[in-house]
């Protein structure tokens, strides 16, 4: 059986999810855009697999009368989609996104006409922005690791 595991930004959430996700989807309604501060919203579906929160507890939001949206209050991460047919788990916060490539994309009445053509924008890794903002050469990411850990932060930075 495959296993995911995935968290928050600052680590202070974990989850593991076991089996194989019904599907994975980008989600464009206005709703979605708000939760993730984003063009859309990429998350995994998480019905009929073992699902277990790991370590922390995610607040909630209530968006409608039917969805509530799990967060990290730590670090804001957006975390949870979760509705009376199931929850559904950010893409991003998985450890390994690449391994749920969408499948469906729900909510395209809301979709920004421009988001078809992203692919199209001049593409730059984040090293070549090191002239333009020379304190990234000195960054020292506070992130969590994309794996699991015992304890978080670590020791030594807590």
């Amino acid at each position: 059986m495959t296993t995911y595991t995935g968290g928050c930004q600052c680590g202070a959430i974990r989850f593991r999810a076991r089996g194989m996700p019904p599907d994975s989807s980008i989600c464009h309604c206005r709703m979605c855009q708000k939760a993730f501060g984003g063009y859309y919203a990429p998350l995994v579906s998480v019905r009929g697999m073992e699902f277990e929160w790991t370590r922390g507890q995610r607040k909630t939001f209530r968006s409608s009368n039917f969805v509530e949206r799990g967060f990290c209050a730590g670090c804001g991460t957006p975390l949870t989609y979760e509705a009376p047919d199931g929850m559904a788990i950010a893409a991003g916060a998985f450890d390994d996104p690449s391994l749920l490539p969408p499948t469906i994309q729900w909510g395209v009445e809301g979709k920004l006409g421009f988001v078809d053509h992203l692919h199209e924008l001049p593409a730059e890794r984040t090293e070549a922005d090191l002239a333009a903002g020379s304190f990234l050469h000195d960054l020292v990411s506070y992130q969590h690791p994309d794996h699991d850990t015992p304890v978080w932060p670590p020791e030594d930075r807590a």
